[in-house]
């Protein structure tokens, strides 16, 4: 076991060093994305340029550029060059809100997810399971800023029942907090309810006449017991891998779109704005940060299922 915790430990380092330098390499090929004509301005002279470049550096190799980059993003000293603040910081800021957002969204999607496909699985064939598979498909083919600006409209400005958006900190308000966050929660929440929905009737299906599940019948255990304690358990094991990759993403940005419609400003939004103004430093540094947190849980999880599983050792 410990064996393969470190292999996994440097693996996981591997692919964060393969996406520092992938990421890097792809804004230094970006034309007209020369980050000394950014800090100088229009205005400026060639000789400014020229100093700039020379001040940050932008006049040495590329791997001492990057080099440079890895050292300041470990000590936390990475710089906008749009608006010259310091990045994480803003993404520490900014963090708090995603989180919110991600733990919520995450919590509703897995539960919900986890029912209905358990449901629709043991009901197969039958009305529920047909009902709950026209439910999967339309949560899956609902783009999130159309749901999410509906809800807006209709349960925030029109009714009145919930706010429409922004955000408060839990700390300050705590049932404003919730308010704020129930729409977003379930904005961001109905995609990922389909597919895992769909993804757990599936591994069901595929389990319940296995071996195993034969076994436990001719034990005497009731239909209940071996659904819930044998097919369930085992089909649990890819929806816990999809729910860690996913949630990660999310808290990395992706829940770009869910933030610019409920006016989140959380780190999802913040990349949307580094990406649109063309802030290297700020884009970067989200990328491995987002990189780093579905890396890490990824490398859980596997550790997780070595634990469970002594097959996934090998």
């Amino acid at each position: 076991m410990g064996r393969f915790v470190v292999r996994r430990v440097a693996s996981t380092i591997g692919v964060l060093i393969a996406i520092s330098i992938f990421t890097f390499l792809i804004f230094q090929a970006i034309p007209n994305g020369d980050p000394a004509l950014r800090l100088a301005g229009r205005t400026a002279t060639q000789t400014q340029i020229e100093a700039i470049r020379h001040t940050w550096g932008f006049d040495k190799p590329i791997y001492i550029q990057y080099l440079r980059t890895m050292e300041k993003i470990f000590d936390g000293s990475v710089v906008s060059y749009n608006q010259g603040f310091n990045v994480e910081e803003e993404i520490r800021r900014d963090l708090p809100v995603t989180a919110s957002l991600a733990l919520g969204a995450g919590f509703i999607w897995l539960a919900l997810g986890i029912v209905f496909g358990a449901l629709s699985a043991w009901r197969a064939g039958r009305w529920l399971d047909r009902g709950l598979t026209v439910l999967s498909m339309i949560g899956v083919s609902m783009p999130v800023f159309f749901l999410g600006a509906v809800l807006a409209y209709y349960v925030g400005d029109k009714w009145g029942v919930l706010p429409p958006g922004d955000y408060v900190k839990l700390t300050e308000d705590p049932w404003g907090w919730l308010e704020h966050l129930v729409m977003p929660w379930f904005a961001l929440s109905v995609l990922f309810i389909g597919v895992y929905s769909r993804v757990l009737r599936s591994t069901i299906l595929d389990n319940i006449n296995d071996d195993y599940v034969r076994t436990a019948r001719a034990k005497g255990l009731s239909e209940r017991q071996v659904m819930i304690r044998h097919v369930l358990r085992n089909s649990l094991i890819p929806i816990i891998s999809l729910w860690g990759l996913d949630f990660a993403s999310v808290i990395g940005g992706g829940a770009i779109l869910t933030e610019s419609v409920f006016n989140l400003h959380g780190v999802g939004q913040y990349a949307a704005q580094s990406v649109q103004a063309l802030d290297i430093p700020s884009v970067l540094v989200i990328t491995m940060f987002g990189a780093f947190t579905v890396v890490l849980l990824s490398a859980i999880v596997d550790v997780v299922y070595a634990a469970l599983d002594p097959r996934i050792r090998l």
